[in-house]
């Protein structure tokens, strides 16, 4: 099947230091591609996985489920440990979703995490009735491009297909239900006008979190999809901070891109 323009999985080689990025539910790499390129100009080693059923159709969508979608980014989680000394995870909505399990559950091999917008809830009034409706109606509205910026789109679904949404669900139960576990650096950043995911999510993960390294900012500029809004440089640069505060080498392998840059120009 075809992928939707911009849904490629994104991969760049470099430093020691390297960050997984997590796309959202019903989207696509084309979400948080600038923020992914963005590290790996820096000269990080970056990954951004293509979660499966998405970036084609809503009906490939229909037919997997969040243990998929987790295996995915666990997978790639496991090649950065090999390859790199720090690893750092980030994600935008369900995709922080995923990077906050995964550090629930690989503990020390995570250096930090870093989310936009987190998911911790499916707050639709129809999300208990779930279970049932997904094999009355197939599909509802989309979620994309909630974004302030003028032009601006997203790649992503115009359906969302009511089987996924369940499993998403219960996935946002599994990991609230993790939070606890999660002790790395942590760096939240949340939009206070999101109309797909509300701040409350974010109070609700920091409140369940065991991280004692926390910092939020708020994106007051942007909606869900800030990665792509008008806050969007705020989040790139505000994450490497992160990541050199927490890995200082980081900074070198930053230098060493940037010479080799000057270099070749």
């Amino acid at each position: 099947m075809p992928l939707l323009p911009g849904a490629e999985p994104f991969r760049r080689d470099g430093g020691e230091v390297g960050v997984l990025v997590c796309h959202g539910f019903t989207g696509s790499p084309q979400s948080v591609r600038p923020w992914a390129a963005y590290l790996a100009d820096q000269g990080l080693t970056v990954s951004l996985p293509l979660l499966p059923g998405h970036g084609t159709r809503w009906q490939d969508l229909q037919i997997t489920t969040w243990q998929d979608w987790y295996a995915e980014v666990d997978r790639e989680l496991r090649a950065l440990t090999e390859r790199c000394t720090s690893v750092f995870v980030c994600g935008l909505s369900m995709g922080g979703a995923l990077a906050l399990r995964l550090a629930a559950k690989h503990g020390d091999a995570i250096s930090g995490v870093a989310v936009v917008n987190p998911a911790n809830k499916v707050h639709d009034a129809a999300g208990p009735l779930l279970p049932v409706l997904r094999h009355l109606v197939r599909t509802t509205k989309g979620l994309t491009s909630d974004i302030a910026k003028p032009g601006a789109e997203e790649v992503g679904y115009d359906r969302v297909p009511l089987h996924a949404a369940h499993s998403v669900r219960r996935f946002f139960q599994q990991v609230d239900s993790e939070l606890p576990a999660v002790t790395q650096p942590l760096l939240v950043m949340t939009s206070p006008q999101d109309h797909v995911v509300p701040p409350a999510d974010s109070e609700r993960i920091l409140s369940r979190v065991s991280s004692t390294d926390v910092r939020q900012t708020l994106l007051e500029r942007s909606f869900h999809v800030a990665t792509l809004d008008h806050d969007a440089e705020q989040i790139f640069r505000e994450t490497f901070a992160f990541i050199t505060r927490l890995a200082p080498h980081a900074r070198a392998d930053a230098a060493s891109e940037g010479t080799a840059a000057s270099g070749g120009a």
